[in-house]
């Protein structure tokens, strides 16, 4: 009998030994490897093809040209080389003669966001400007946001774990947040000092259909506007715990190499007030780093030396080499992002605030830039101090864990906008779900 007992016992570890070394080990650099496969996805003759749309008679040493540029961005991935699944129209968007000749043949294109900001920001700026708070004209929006995991993405039955964007409450331009329902009837806020804002929800996959997740609120957002004047902003207390948090390295994308120490010291030479140091970090990135379609950021080891070395970025990007050359010059930084809620031109959005000794902290907005409309300098330094009222905070950081602590790593490792999903197999990766907003605007 004892003889029975321990085979059943000795049957019973071997298969759940057995069981174990039937599931594959998470390897980071595997997902890795598939991730840049899924951004490098197309051949020289595709991106050729997009091409020639414009210059019928481009040439492979034209193209060569473009790669060597890095206008034309690709990597060589398992023994060939592959291009960046946005790298036709990046080309159009890099490179100022592909531009001038695109913009020949289709019309100078129309920021959907520039449209409705040419008549808000002087609205904002003269709102502010006669009340005595720089939180002026709230603009009320309804949200229902949409998570559809792919059907069979996961086996039937399996407990699929959601984390959904949720409005923030401990932002000062964003007020009134108004839980409306979830998909669940179980549902988890992240906690206020998680810097990440999520709704968390679980559900079981089922056969044959897609696995939806939603969520609906209400929120006001509020444009926010400084009229900055370099007598209002004071010596910084170094001693702080403020300063020393938002001046400081980070184990990723805010790293203080020689590189960006020099470039930082280049360009504030001979200026030593800190709001005049950061228009001229603005004013810089803004004339030399073109928006572009960007890869996803957990394939970038440093994103402020990717921008350096390929001449663009998006609005991430961007905003974290503002953010890095603020702290290398002692100027308090920090990312912030969400989501750009313009009618008709949402999207996801990046941008950061910095901290003046004698004012606070203020938005700015590196990727908006210097309006191609502005009328006057309070419009060209806008955002430089400034934010308009149609935005969505979700994330007061970046790369930072959440609530509750993921298992796997995420889709996206830096930011958190569209959502993130994972289940005891491991992460869902992009390709395999996607996202919906529908805004409502009530005021």
């Amino acid at each position: 009998m004892k003889k029975l007992i321990y085979a059943v016992a000795l049957l019973i570890a071997t298969s759940a030994c057995n069981s174990k070394k039937s599931q594959p080990t998470y390897n980071w650099e595997e997902d890795l490897h598939q991730r840049l496969l899924t951004d490098f996805c197309l051949t020289r003759s595709q991106v050729k093809q997009y091409i020639t749309k414009y210059i019928p008679n481009v040439t492979d040493e034209q193209m060569d040209r473009w790669e060597e540029s890095r206008a034309l961005e690709c990597m060589e991935l398992d023994g060939e080389k592959r291009y960046f699944r946005n790298a036709g129209p990046n080309l159009f968007r890099i490179d100022s003669i592909c531009r001038d000749i695109k913009w020949k043949k289709d019309g100078q294109p129309k920021g959907g966001s520039e449209d409705v900001n040419c008549n808000h920001l002087p609205e904002v700026i003269a709102a502010a400007s006669e009340n005595a708070s720089p939180l002026v004209t709230p603009k009320r929006m309804r949200v229902t946001y949409t998570l559809t995991v792919d059907t069979n993405a996961v086996p039937a039955g399996k407990v699929i774990r959601c984390w959904l964007p949720y409005p923030r409450s401990d932002v000062k331009r964003q007020t009134e947040v108004k839980f409306l329902g979830a998909s669940q009837p179980d549902y988890r806020f992240s906690s206020p000092e998680c810097r990440h804002s999520s709704l968390y929800m679980e559900r079981r996959a089922e056969a044959g259909r897609p696995t939806v997740f939603s969520e609906s609120f209400e929120f006001t957002s509020l444009a926010e506007w400084h009229n900055l004047k370099p007598e209002q902003v004071l010596p910084y207390d170094t001693t702080t715990a403020l300063y020393k948090e938002y001046t400081s390295e980070r184990e990723k994308h805010i790293i203080f190499s020689p590189r960006l120490c020099q470039l930082a010291a280049r360009l504030t030479e001979g200026e030593s007030n800190p709001l005049l140091q950061a228009r001229r970090i603005f004013w810089w990135i803004n004339n030399h780093f073109p928006w572009a379609s960007a890869r996803e950021y957990s394939t970038v080891e440093n994103i402020p030396e990717y921008v350096l070395d390929n001449g663009h970025g998006d609005c991430g990007m961007v905003s974290l080499l503002f953010i890095t050359l603020c702290r290398i010059q002692g100027i308090p930084a920090h990312f912030q992002s969400g989501f750009m809620m313009h009618p008709g031109a949402w999207n996801l959005h990046d941008w950061a605030e910095v901290y003046f000794e004698g004012v606070g902290w203020v938005p700015v907005d590196q990727s908006f830039g210097i309006p191609t409309f502005a009328r006057n300098d309070a419009e060209t330094w806008f955002f430089l101090g400034g934010i308009d009222a149609w935005r969505m905070v979700v994330n007061q950081d970046f790369g930072m864990p959440l609530e509750p602590a993921k298992r796997y790593p995420r889709s996206e490792t830096v930011d958190f906008q569209r959502g993130e999903v994972e289940w005891e197999g491991g992460n869902l990766y992009f390709t395999q779900w996607d996202y919906d907003m529908q805004i409502e605007y009530l005021d």
